[in-house]
Formats: C-alpha cells, sequence, structure tokens
C-alpha cells in the first residue's frame, strides 16, 4: 500500500499579503470617505455620484478577494467558483438595480408632491 506524502502547505505569506492588500483598499475607502472629493461627489454615472460607485466596486473587490483567499475558492474546481460566484455577481447587481430604482422613485415621489422632506 503506498503512501501518499502530504505535506502540509503553510499559506502564511499568502494570507500576509491579502491581508495588505485589504488593508489598501480599506484605507483608500476610508479617505476617499473623509475628503469627499467634489470631482467623485459632483459628477454622475448611471444616476449615482462617482464616489459612491467606487465605493461599490472597492467593496466588491475586498468580497472577492476574502472569497477568493480565506474561503479557498482558488483550489475548488471551476463549476464550484462559478455557481458562488456568478450567483453573488447576480444578486449584486440586482440589488445595485433595485436600490436606484426604487431611490430615483422615493426622490421623484418627493420632489413633484405636495409631501414635504421631513427626515
Amino acid at each position: 500500500m503506498a503512501h501518499d506524502n502530504h505535506a502540509h502547505e503553510s499559506h502564511t505569506k499568502k494570507i500576509w499579503i491579502v491581508f495588505g492588500i485589504l488593508s489598501i483598499v480599506t484605507i483608500v475607502e476610508v479617505y476617499l470617505g473623509i475628503i469627499k472629493p467634489a470631482s467623485l461627489v459632483m459628477n454622475d454615472f448611471l444616476g449615482m455620484n462617482l464616489l459612491n460607485w467606487i465605493f461599490i466596486i472597492l467593496t466588491l473587490y475586498k468580497a472577492y478577494k476574502i472569497t477568493w483567499a480565506f474561503m479557498h475558492m482558488d483550489g475548488e474546481k471551476a463549476s464550484l467558483r462559478w455557481a458562488v460566484v456568478g450567483t453573488t455577481v447576480f444578486l449584486v447587481l440586482y440589488l445595485i438595480f433595485i436600490l436606484l430604482v426604487e431611490g430615483n422613485y422615493v426622490y421623484e415621489v418627493f420632489r413633484d408632491s405636495t409631501i414635504k422632506w421631513n427626515f
């Protein structure tokens, strides 16, 4: 009977690299949230200012890195990766669509009616 020698592989270096990347992205998000550059806040794209789009993109990137590294998706079969990532991408895009449509509707109701902004 042959024994497979599976040496335990340390992922310490990979964990620190992912930690560094996630820390840098978080620092960028916090920095942009504090200074709120006028060039990003005053310019709209698809019904939302550019700063919000940057936050959404950076947050999705962080979620991807966490899933890929800490849930060990890099070692799984492509079909499982697509099942997890595809579902998540669809749900996030759907959530963004719903938020934009409903938010625009609520804004128009308050803008065009006699109901006043009381919050």
